[in-house]
């Protein structure tokens, strides 16, 4: 067997064909074609082109699994949670962690800093909610300490800032709605009572 063509495909341009014996075999990344060392002219036994055609999917994976976590800062737990889904194997699973990793693209710390940071801009909520999705997201405990303690945002800071903008809505304009929704994101009663009394 001959690889008789490698072309770059036209929807994906970092990925190319390789053909066999004049017919499609398999594709790879740029960057597992070079690291292959394909040409064309280059010949191959049916257990190569077989190891071949197991590297293209894993290729595969490991390609979605970096577009995955280029569209925003994700924990090691998702990326791990969107590895099984895809249903890789474990020593492959650990393979595209342990690369991504090293490209920078997995840091719980910096996942859970952007984390706390984001909900401050979108949506205030309590040091105690903050602690509790972050532990969802798998975050070790030591950074999740780490993380709280530098914040420099006090639960009385974001609930007051809470409250002026859930009082813009109709709906928080009754006090009892209102507290039980700053209850929910885990502040206490008399720090809720306060910040009412404080806006009204």
């Amino acid at each position: 067997m001959v690889i008789t063509d490698i072309r770059q495909q036209e929807r994906l341009k970092n990925r190319y064909s390789v053909y066999v014996d004049g017919k499609y075999a398999f594709s790879l990344s740029d960057t597992a074609l070079l690291d292959a060392k394909l040409t064309v002219g280059l010949e191959m036994t049916g257990e190569e082109l077989k190891s071949y055609k197991q590297l293209s999917v894993d290729d595969k994976v490991y390609s979605n699994a970096l577009r995955y976590a280029a569209m925003r800062l994700r924990s090691r737990w998702e990326l791990e949670s969107y590895l099984q889904r895809k249903q890789a194997s474990p020593a492959l699973a650990e393979q595209i962690l342990n690369k991504l990793t090293n490209l920078g693209m997995i840091n719980d710390l910096a996942f859970a800093q952007a984390w706390v940071e984001n909900r401050h801009l979108l949506r205030p909520t309590s040091k105690r909610k903050l602690q509790q999705e972050l532990r969802a997201k798998r975050i070790a405990p030591d950074i999740i300490s780490q993380v709280l303690q530098a914040d420099d945002v006090s639960d009385q800071e974001s609930l007051v800032a809470l409250v002026a903008r859930k009082r813009r809505q109709t709906k928080y304009r009754d006090d009892l709605k209102l507290m039980q929704y700053l209850a929910r994101q885990g502040y206490g009663y008399e720090d809720i009572k306060q910040a009412l009394s404080t806006s009204e």
